[in-house]
């Protein structure tokens, strides 16, 4: 088989852009997401335009039991992973933490770090059996900053960002190469979810400025992959030229 990529959050914004970039680059990819729409449709596409092959699983990855039994169904063959991409992730409200909603507290935990230690825990051992493997967590500038408002989603992010050294730590001695991509702005559906479906609100994020889009996401998470054994990117920010830091930006 060709080798094989596991993209979380498969099914919009980077993890779709990924799976485009490793399938062109002929890697057979296992894509997870709760839509299963639209995860059969970007099975459809890939396999027709890039020959490769799609495993796809659908559950939710903030549920540990249906982690553990999607990962379970893949057939022997499809668990010789090469690459983790831990791509789900959102941002729920931008509330002061005093007047913020629980349940959104609840799902990015559930989601940005639950999810992430849940399918990891499940893949990692794959990867130790193999004697190869390379993990990239997706984090963001929210986990090197803190920012107005963004309380929980920057400690969810600051805590993907903890993990990714400790796996890098705990994983030394099997050669399994970690990896942390953290973006500053990215266009995607991230402020649409953030913003409970406020449309205008949402676009007003990206106003007066050129933002990373999700396929520049993308080809550094290949781009990390690309290098020889002995090298690996610990940890990479990405930002628009017109962004220096989470809160400053230059808008025209």
């Amino acid at each position: 088989m060709n080798r094989i990529a596991l993209i979380t959050g498969a099914t919009s914004g980077i993890g779709k852009a990924c799976a485009f970039k490793f399938a062109q680059n002929n890697y057979n990819l296992i894509l997870t997401g709760r839509r299963e729409d639209r995860l059969h449709k970007i099975k459809v596409k890939l396999e027709e335009e890039y020959n490769v092959k799609i495993f796809s699983l659908c559950f939710d990855i903030r549920k540990h039991d249906e982690v553990v039994s999607a990962v379970a169904s893949l057939p022997e063959d499809w668990k010789k992973i090469n690459v983790l991409v831990n791509n789900a992730g959102l941002a729920a409200g931008l509330d002061f933490i005093q007047t913020a909603d629980l349940s959104d507290w609840e799902q990015m935990i559930d989601t940005n770090l639950k999810g992430l230690l849940y399918i990891s825990k499940e893949i990692i051992p794959f990867m130790i059996e193999n004697k190869e493997g390379h993990i990239i967590n997706i984090g963001s500038i929210a986990g090197k900053e803190v920012y107005p408002k963004g309380n929980v989603y920057c400690a969810t992010k600051h805590a993907v960002d903890a993990l990714t050294k400790g796996m890098r730590i705990d994983l030394l001695e099997h050669g399994i190469k970690v990896s942390q991509i953290a973006p500053g702005a990215v266009e995607t559906e991230f402020s649409l979810v953030r913003l409970k479906g406020d449309q205008n609100a949402a676009d007003k994020v990206y106003e007066g400025f050129e933002s990373l889009v999700a396929e520049d996401i993308a080809e550094v998470s290949y781009y990390v992959t690309t290098m020889p054994k002995h090298v690996n990117i610990n940890d990479l920010l990405i930002m628009p030229t017109a962004q220096a830091s989470a809160t400053n930006l230059v808008r025209r």
